[in-house]
């Protein structure tokens, strides 16, 4: 059925309430599916209202969730699911139905799959083109132990474009591995899918032939019925047969209709007479069943929840400011080039990609390719600027270090969703940017403690010549006035923002980085009122190179240094302080705020920063505690 509505009242779902296990859906006549899958489209509609989160690509593999739990015996058959954007019909059909109006939310279910959440969850994942690594590992893994199962990795034609995907593919191959990769094609990923292999997967659609598999095992080739395919890019058709699957040794069916859950029960059965690496192709539409969501796959990727309160903040959003900049630095610089690893939404980058569309490149789900393709248009004496989150530069670590900085190329890195990211949880967050990137010589990194700032920043390391980075974080700004003009700041100088009770002579210097400069200025003059001392705060501003005439201007003055940062304590920005007082023979005692070593689970931002103790009453408590026991006289 389309829906045209997401439900506020839970729907009666009579079928799907009688499944807590995959085995109970196992005992259902095959004539009974889908029945079972129109009640669990219903479900997720009404369960994502609720919870937010994650949205068209899960109604999108309704049919397919379904049949692969009827047909593999779960949990001993392993199901991999890539990404896991696309995992909530999994959890529902898992024994967590009624849970999942709490998923990403504090306590509640993980928004990715997730080992530890249940013995389903084969592998935690929440980055993409994983699941064809980690499933011949299992299948490898059970034939060492010569305890064979079925292996299914369900990966999306979006993540099929990162290298690690193809790197698996042909090691499968290698090992002669029995592993089923399930290719579910719905010409996106989180914007439309490009390139070339968008381009081949079209093509095997428009030949109007399906390769097909009997009762037995036997394939055969036969038309496929007219079904529409997404892609804006055509191509000449080929022979279903020979495509780029087969050429790399795989085994291939299909394309097949995701949607109709009847066939793919009796493809995933047949198949499973067949051993080695085999591919199945089927064809699926995101938003499947939604009416707005079929209409508009973009906007419907994800969604807030269905009565939560309206949005008050009329601050821009930092990837808005970066959005913005890019436009206005792109107008009087005809030599920028802006490069993404499939995330133009969330970059903040369709303006620039409407107003510049030859100088914008969606390079797909791959960032180590994203990075050296920067390095490579540096070569030339172009500016290339890479947007990227701050949890998908982690995949291009390598190329970072040996194509930019060591041949200190001048590439600008705008680095997105920087520290906690709430929701999302600790797949995404950017908790360990500057410990990764300041270990390398050349680098610039800088973190704005505003959006006029983060403007500004950004300029600067464009300007910069050799590799630089302003890492911002997620969500809206703090909402001053953002200054048109573009300023080239200082590299490498802070600023000392406030001072507070400064008539006193015992003095705390908060030392803040980016996004925690706000809490630590609250903080601040909470401490100087409630302990009648002195506290002075510095917006650090870079991290490298660290401000290290600032700290020694303030040194003799100070009783206690405190760093603050939203960013892992260990090897972060308030080690770099520690390292040079070290270095400069100032001994001060120094407190270190910031990611304890650990990963924090789904929570609200809010939530997430004062469980860090990195809001400004966490701060404030932090900072107390260790002033009042510094200063207590032992009495005998």
């Amino acid at each position: 059925m389309l829906y045209k509505e997401i439900p506020s009242q839970r729907p009666v779902t009579p079928l799907l309430d009688t499944i807590n296990h995959p085995q109970q859906l196992r005992l259902l006549e095959r004539s009974q599916l889908e029945q079972v899958a129109d009640e669990l489209r219903q479900f997720i509609l009404y369960a994502a209202g609720q919870s937010g989160g994650h949205f068209g690509a899960n109604l999108g593999v309704i049919e397919l969730t379904v049949a692969l739990h009827y047909c593999f015996d779960t949990p001993n058959d392993r199901l991999i699911w890539d990404v896991g954007h696309q995992a909530y019909p999994h959890k529902a059909l898992t024994g967590r139905r009624e849970q999942l109006v709490t998923i990403r939310a504090k306590d509640g279910l993980a928004a990715f799959p997730a080992r530890e959440e249940s013995e389903f969850d084969t592998f935690g994942v929440g980055h993409s083109s994983t699941a064809i690594s980690a499933g011949l590992g299992m299948s490898l893994a059970r034939r060492f132990k010569q305890d064979p199962c079925h292996v299914v990795a369900i990966v999306g034609d979006g993540a099929m474009t990162a290298g690690m995907a193809f790197e698996a593919m042909n090691d499968a191959v290698a090992h002669d591995a029995d592993l089923m990769v399930v290719l579910n094609d719905n010409d996106m990923s989180i914007s439309c899918s490009t390139g070339g292999f968008a381009k081949h997967l079209a093509a095997i659609w428009e030949s109007g032939q399906s390769v097909n598999i009997s009762e037995d095992g036997e394939a055969f080739v036969q038309p496929h019925p007219e079904w529409t395919y997404n892609s804006r890019l055509h191509c000449a058709a080929t022979d279903a047969a020979d495509n780029l699957f087969k050429a790399i040794g795989f085994d291939y069916f299909g394309p097949f209709d995701g949607h109709d859950v009847t066939q793919l029960s009796h493809v995933f059965e047949a198949l499973k007479k067949r051993k080695g690496p085999r591919l199945v192709h089927v064809y699926t539409k995101k938003g499947k069943g939604f009416e707005p969501a079929e209409a508009d796959q973009i906007k419907y990727h994800a969604i807030g929840k269905l009565n939560a309160p309206t949005a008050t903040a009329t601050a821009p959003k930092y990837s808005d400011v970066f959005g913005q900049w890019l436009c206005d630095e792109a107008a009087q610089d005809d030599r920028l080039l802006a490069i993404t690893p499939a995330m133009c939404e969330g970059s903040g980058m369709v303006k620039f990609a409407k107003q510049y569309p030859e100088r914008f490149f969606d390079v797909a789900i791959a960032e180590q390719h994203a990075v050296t393709l920067a390095a490579g248009m540096a070569c030339e004496g172009v500016k290339p600027v890479v947007a990227i989150y701050s949890t998908f530069l982690q995949r291009g670590y390598d190329q970072l270090i040996h194509d930019v900085a060591l041949q200190n190329l001048d590439v600008t890195f705008g680095i997105d969703r920087a520290g906690l990211v709430g929701e999302d949880g600790p797949t995404h967050a950017g908790a360990y940017d500057y410990a990764f990137m300041r270990t390398v010589p050349n680098i610039v990194i800088m973190a704005p403690k505003d959006e006029n700032e983060c403007r500004q920043m950004l300029h600067t390391a464009y300007l910069y010549k050799g590799p630089a980075a302003v890492r911002y974080p997620r969500g809206n700004g703090v909402g001053v006035e953002i200054q048109q003009a573009l300023t080239e700041l200082e590299i490498g100088r802070g600023e000392i923002l406030a001072t507070f009770n400064g008539s006193q002579e015992s003095t705390i210097s908060i030392l803040a980085f980016g996004s925690r400069v706000q809490a630590a200025l609250e903080a601040g003059q909470a401490i100087a009122e409630k302990l009648d001392v002195a506290v002075r705060v510095l917006n650090m501003r870079f991290v490298k190179p660290l401000d290290t005439q600032l700290i020694d201007q303030i040194a003799d003055s100070t009783q206690l240094f405190v760093t603050v940062e939203e960013h892992a304590v260990m090897a972060g920005a308030g080690s770099a302080v520690n390292e040079y007082l070290a270095q400069a023979a100032i001994v001060k005692p120094i407190l270190n705020l910031g990611l304890a070593d650990d990963f924090m689970h789904q929570a609200s931002h809010a939530q997430m920063l004062q469980q860090a103790g990195l809001d400004a009453a966490g701060i404030t408590a932090s900072i107390e505690q260790v002033w009042l026991k510094s200063t207590q006289t032992v009495v005998c």
